[in-house]
């Protein structure tokens, strides 16, 4: 797909299909997720494929923004892999997490899925449902799948400032 219209045509899809992601996909999901740019290359992330249906049921149990999507990234970050600046102690794992799962919104998109970025999650219970590493930071779930028949993006989705709102030249 041309890229402008992946941009145009992405919205958060809350509505989805039964229909599983074929594996070549979702591979290809984490192939963007691979070489998303990050902070001094630190590649912080790290990345859950829940896609089997107990581990569906159980990610279901820890946020309602599920949607009944057959496939959840779990979005992570590895302490120890972070980016932190030595002169003001800024840490870029969370922004470095953002950016891949952008990356990987808009492949889905791209590959004629829809998703979800969910943050209505606990992220304490979600470490400890999935039993994840200690250096592990839970930052959401991207949901994934087909989008239902019926979908629609939210009345808001069109609502987007003008450029002269926001962007000022100095």
């Amino acid at each position: 797909m041309e890229f402008q219209k992946v941009i145009d045509s992405r919205f958060s899809v809350r509505s989805f299909d039964s229909k599983p992601v074929e594996d070549e996909k979702i591979q290809a999901i984490l192939e963007v997720a691979r070489v998303a740019p990050t902070a001094k290359n630190s590649q912080p992330h790290k990345i859950y494929v829940i896609k089997s249906e107990e581990a569906l049921a159980k990610a279901r149990t820890l946020t309602t923004c599920h949607f009944d999507a057959p496939l959840i990234f779990i979005i992570c970050g590895e302490e120890d892999r972070a980016c932190i600046l030595k002169s003001n102690g800024k840490n870029f794992m969370e922004i470095d997490c953002a950016i891949v799962q952008t990356y990987m919104m808009l492949k889905a998109t791209d590959l004629g899925l829809g998703s979800c970025w969910v943050g209505r999650i606990n992220p304490p219970e979600v470490k400890a449902e999935f039993n994840l590493p200690e250096n592990t930071v839970v930052y959401g779930f991207l949901v994934v799948g087909y989008p239902s028949s019926d979908c629609e993006p939210s009345p808001r989705h069109e609502l987007r400032r003008e450029v002269s709102e926001f962007a000022v030249e100095l």
